[in-house]
């Protein structure tokens, strides 16, 4: 099977930038680019309070560019495949590997990051197309650049994760 250029958005959400976000600009300039280059995008949308399906702060950001064909899983748990369709519509488009970018590093991209993984999927993160907040453990600029490092040398044997710039893997995709 030819595996398609597939990238995963997670949470590029109003609502979730509500809270201030670490260089949106330029992670959202990011992700243009990988959803231009992409032959199929997933949103992942979270549902929760008052960010639910129909409402401004569940929409994805006006800055991202939507595809007419993309796919759109909504979630309402930090990991994008509890309880979800993402599986599935993963399956059906037959994508068994996928680039994933988005918000908050340290909580719903960490989560789906690792699920992927352990579910065999061949995960490559854009390693500077997410972001998250500051905590009051660590600024964001520490969290993102942490969780690259861990996401680098998370142990899944067969199946390592790749961390990459979006530099590489648009040059990756044009080679393809």
């Amino acid at each position: 099977m030819v595996q398609r250029q597939a990238v995963m958005v997670v949470d590029m959400q109003l609502g979730v930038f509500a809270t201030e976000r670490v260089a949106r600009d330029l992670c959202c300039q990011r992700i243009n680019q990988l959803i231009d280059a992409a032959e199929q995008v997933i949103f992942i949308q979270h549902a929760e309070a008052d960010m639910q399906p129909g409402t401004e702060a569940f929409e994805v950001l006006p800055e991202l560019h939507q595809p007419a064909s993309a796919l759109r899983v909504t979630k309402t748990a930090c990991d994008a495949f509890w309880h979800t369709s993402l599986a599935q519509e993963l399956e059906s488009a037959g994508i068994t590997e996928f680039v994933v970018c988005g918000c908050a590093t340290d909580f719903c991209v960490d989560a789906t990051i690792k699920r992927a993984a352990g579910l065999g999927y061949r995960v490559t993160v854009a390693e500077d197309a997410h972001t998250t907040a500051n905590r009051p453990a660590a600024n964001a600029e520490v969290l993102i650049a942490h969780h690259n490092d861990v996401w680098r040398n998370f142990t899944v044997p067969g199946n390592p994760v790749l961390v990459q710039p979006v530099a590489s893997i648009l040059a990756q995709w044009a080679g393809a």
